[in-house]
């Protein structure tokens, strides 16, 4: 199916993504922070058969140029500059790991331009939003071996002299853990990854997490949480910030998925889509 790309300018430069299909809008945003959009082309490729998809690069990686700031409030204004410049003025938005939890500030500070939301295996916007135990999950599911190659790759990170080249590889030594089998985990895709947007935006993160829970009580817009039962991300980062929401969110548990829910429960996310869209 022919997509169309679009770039949108924002503070420091152009915000750049593509949009594909025909029906209700249906705006995607991808998790990381600092990973490339295309990890979520075949989900695109699901949902674009009756529902208009977009999504687009976040701040730090090409084609977008936009860069620094890489603080939350900076990228859920992105999230309304992009429904702006495809004249949303309303959208169904769904968004990935932190695609998701930035899906929660959108809402809890913009409720007024998302028709309906579902977070895919989220973390969270409660306490720590599960964050703790995600790490802790990934390492009990990845070879000692590997995890102390990851961490040396992410201390050298820390210490200022990390590479690109170190963040993908650190990505790919716990990718077989993101899935309920490890050892029949699909192959590493190509990607890439911003250093700086990773840890800048993670700063704001955890700056930003104490308050979002009591921002989020009692909002109407329909939030579906579509956690995997067998993801490193624990279910609890779904379900507990369904209840702080209230009566308008609820969870939807996929057995037999993982992080990445649509590579091994294929077409689930575009049937919570159509059942969300419907009610």
């Amino acid at each position: 199916m022919h997509s169309e790309s679009f770039e949108i300018g924002v503070d420091g430069g152009f915000l750049r993504g593509s949009v594909v299909g025909r029906g209700d809008a249906v705006l995607m945003l991808h998790g990381g922070p600092g990973l490339p959009w295309t990890y979520l082309q075949s989900l695109v490729d699901e949902i674009c058969d009756g529902y208009q998809v977009a999504v687009y690069q976040q701040r730090g990686l090409p084609p977008t140029t936009a860069g620094a700031p890489f603080d939350v409030p900076t990228q859920v204004e992105d999230v309304v500059a992009v429904l702006d410049g495809l004249g949303w003025d309303r959208a169904v938005v769904i968004g990935h790991s932190w695609g998701g939890h930035l899906l929660l500030h959108l809402l809890a500070s913009h409720p007024e331009r998302v028709a309906a939301a579902m977070a895919v295996d989220p973390l969270g916007g409660v306490g720590d939003g599960g964050e703790a135990l995600f790490e802790a999950e990934l390492s009990r599911r990845t070879p000692p071996e590997s995890v102390e190659r990851a961490r040396q790759l992410d201390q050298r990170a820390m210490d200022g002299h990390g590479t690109e080249a170190d963040a993908v590889e650190s990505l790919r030594l716990y990718w077989p853990a993101y899935f309920v089998d490890p050892a029949a985990a699909p192959p590493f895709p190509d990607m890439r990854l911003s250093l700086e947007a990773y840890s800048a935006t993670f700063e704001s993160l955890h700056a930003e997490l104490p308050g979002l829970a009591g921002r989020l009580v009692g909002l109407t817009v329909p939030t579906l949480f579509l956690p995997g039962s067998s993801s490193p991300m624990p279910v609890s980062a779904s379900t507990d910030t369904a209840q702080a929401i209230g009566p308008a969110a609820a969870v939807q548990v996929l057995d037999g998925a993982g992080h990445f829910v649509w590579l091994e429960r294929p077409g689930a996310v575009r049937a919570a889509l159509d059942h969300l869209v419907k009610d």
